[in-house]
């Protein structure tokens, strides 16, 4: 897998279809995927490792140029909902 120096040598179109096939695999992950790794970006049960990717891809844009289709709070609820949950029966149940 890539390591997070070459990923930020990338230009930012780059970093933001990355972050965005992020955002949609998470997405993903929690809904129809059940929660299964495979469907990371960052790899099998690396569930972790995504959320540390995400945030310093979006870390890594000026503040002018964060993309507002994705904010850092969001990627909190997705570590969340990945990282600290116990099960998928906690992640699907609605609040």
């Amino acid at each position: 897998m890539y390591d997070l120096e070459w990923i930020l040598d990338h230009d930012e179109r780059y970093r933001y279809q990355l972050l965005d096939r992020m955002r949609m695999d998470c997405n993903y992950y929690l809904g129809n995927g059940r929660i299964y790794g495979n469907h990371l970006w960052a790899g099998n049960d690396n569930e972790k490792g995504q959320i540390e990717f995400m945030k310093a891809i979006w870390t890594s844009f000026p503040d002018d140029g964060k993309p507002k289709w994705l904010t850092y709070e969001q990627i909190l609820e997705f570590e969340e909902k990945m990282v600290h949950s116990a099960s998928f029966a906690e992640i699907a149940e609605p609040s």
